[in-house]
């Protein structure tokens, strides 16, 4: 797992890797989706993730400064250790809560990153960091508790219908969708997200 945090709005994105030579990849497609709103003073631990050519190069073409915190010294990484323990945490509750395998941990983490980003006030500010981040405030009334019973339309054009066959399949909440509106749920029939 990948946590990014805007120092100034403290709005986070979790990326997924499956394993740490993909960090450089999963930052600079993150970063076009986001690089007219941030500045570019990038701040790392020394991870030999960052520490390596791709990212050096990459500040140096873009004009970004590209420091590092002091090594064995968290309280210079506090705001990104703080979220990363918050997101831990409410992940560990939700997924005992739920009941769900622990295979499942990622649905829970986006779903707290998701909530944290539209919910967590600034205390100095009095703003949270989707208002921070995207200039307005965020529209929270499709929030739903996370493994709450679903229903999903049954449009597969493979399975014929008959005339009194249910036309929705019983699934469970797992979250939101990163790219839409939309939310993510596993089908309990098909056992698809």
């Amino acid at each position: 797992m990948f946590v990014i945090v805007d120092d100034y709005s403290r709005f986070t994105w979790t990326l997924f890797l499956a394993s740490k030579d993909e960090s450089f990849e999963k930052f600079l497609v993150l970063l076009k989706k986001i690089e007219k709103r941030v500045e570019h003073c990038l701040r790392f631990d020394h991870g030999k993730e960052f520490e390596n050519s791709s990212f050096i190069d990459y500040c140096n073409e873009h004009g970004a400064d590209h420091n590092f915190s002091t090594p064995k010294t968290s309280q210079q990484s506090e705001v990104v250790e703080h979220k990363n323990r918050t997101l831990e945490d409410m992940n560990r509750t939700i997924l005992v809560a739920s009941g769900l395998p622990r295979n499942f941990w990622a649905a829970p983490l986006n779903t707290s990153c998701y909530i944290i980003n539209r919910c967590m006030i600034r205390p100095i500010l009095n703003k949270t960091p989707h208002e921070l981040f995207k200039g307005r405030k965020p529209n929270i009334k499709h929030l739903r508790v996370f493994d709450c019973k679903c229903y999903v339309h049954n449009n597969n054009g493979k399975e014929s219908l008959g005339k009194f066959d249910p036309i929705s399949d019983e699934a469970i909440f797992l979250g939101y969708s990163s790219h839409s509106k939309a939310y993510k749920v596993l089908n309990k029939r098909t056992l698809c997200v």
